[in-house]
C-alpha cells in the first residue's frame, strides 16, 4: 500500500510539475533596446542562457550589450560583448523580491557599421526554480540516483510549487487591499458628491425665496 501512495504522488506532482519554458527567439533592431520580462517569485534560483548572431553574411557580428534588472531596478547583471560571429552568454542569480525581471539587449556597434537591413536573431532561455539546477552535480554530491534521484526533483517541485502558491495567495491579498481600499474611497467621494449637490440645490432654493420675496411675488 505504501509503495502504491509513493506512486500515486509521484504521479500527481508530476502532472502539476511547472513546464519548462521554450527558448525566445527575436529580431534586434539595429537602434534602440530590446526587453523581455519574465514574472518570478522571490528567493528563486534563475539561470539564463542568450544566443546571437547575425542572419546575414555580416563578419565580423555587431557587438552587443545585455542588461538584466530586478523589479525595483537594480541590476543583477550586465555585460558588453565585443563584434564577433556569434555571441553567446550566460547569467545566474538568486532574486532577492519577487515580481517582473526584465532582459534588456541593445546594439553598440555603430550604425554606419552595421546596415539594419542585416538582421540580428537574439534567443533567449530563461531556466527557474529546478530547471536552473545542475542534477548532475546533485547527484553525485548526495550519491543518489535512477529513483531517488527523479524523487528528489518531485521534492524541489512540490516545495517549488508551494512557494508559487504563497507568492500568488500574498499577491491576491494585495489585490484585495487595494480594492477595498479603492472602494472606500469611491464611496466617501459618493456620500461628498451627494451631499455637496444637496447643499448646492437647499442654496439655489433658498436663494430663489429671497429673490421672490424681495420682488413680491410671493
Amino acid at each position: 500500500m505504501t509503495g502504491k501512495r509513493w506512486v500515486v504522488m509521484a504521479v500527481v506532482l508530476m502532472l502539476l510539475r511547472p513546464q519548462k519554458g521554450a527558448a525566445i527567439w527575436f529580431s534586434l533592431p539595429a537602434t534602440g533596446t530590446k526587453c523581455l520580462s519574465e514574472q518570478i517569485y522571490s528567493s528563486a534560483v534563475v539561470l539564463g542562457n542568450y544566443y546571437a548572431f547575425s542572419d546575414r553574411d555580416v563578419l565580423p557580428a555587431p557587438a552587443i550589450a545585455v542588461q538584466v534588472k530586478s523589479p525595483v531596478g537594480n541590476v543583477v547583471y550586465e555585460k558588453e560583448h565585443v563584434k564577433g560571429n556569434v555571441t553567446v552568454g550566460r547569467f545566474s542569480f538568486t532574486t532577492t523580491e519577487a515580481g517582473m525581471h526584465v532582459a534588456c539587449f541593445r546594439l553598440i556597434t555603430d550604425t554606419h557599421e552595421f546596415n539594419s537591413t542585416a538582421g540580428l536573431t537574439v534567443s533567449l532561455d530563461w531556466k527557474i526554480g529546478i530547471f536552473a539546477k545542475d542534477w548532475e552535480s546533485v547527484a553525485k554530491a548526495h550519491n543518489i540516483e535512477g529513483l531517488e534521484l527523479e524523487l528528489k526533483k518531485l521534492e524541489e517541485t512540490a516545495k517549488a510549487i508551494r512557494q508559487n502558491t504563497i507568492h500568488l495567495m500574498i499577491k491576491d491579498l494585495k489585490m484585495q487591499r487595494v480594492s477595498k481600499a479603492t472602494n472606500k474611497r469611491v464611496a466617501c467621494f459618493s456620500f461628498m458628491s451627494v451631499g455637496l449637490c444637496i447643499l448646492v440645490s437647499a442654496l439655489q432654493v433658498w436663494h430663489l425665496k429671497t429673490f421672490f420675496r424681495n420682488k413680491k411675488l410671493i
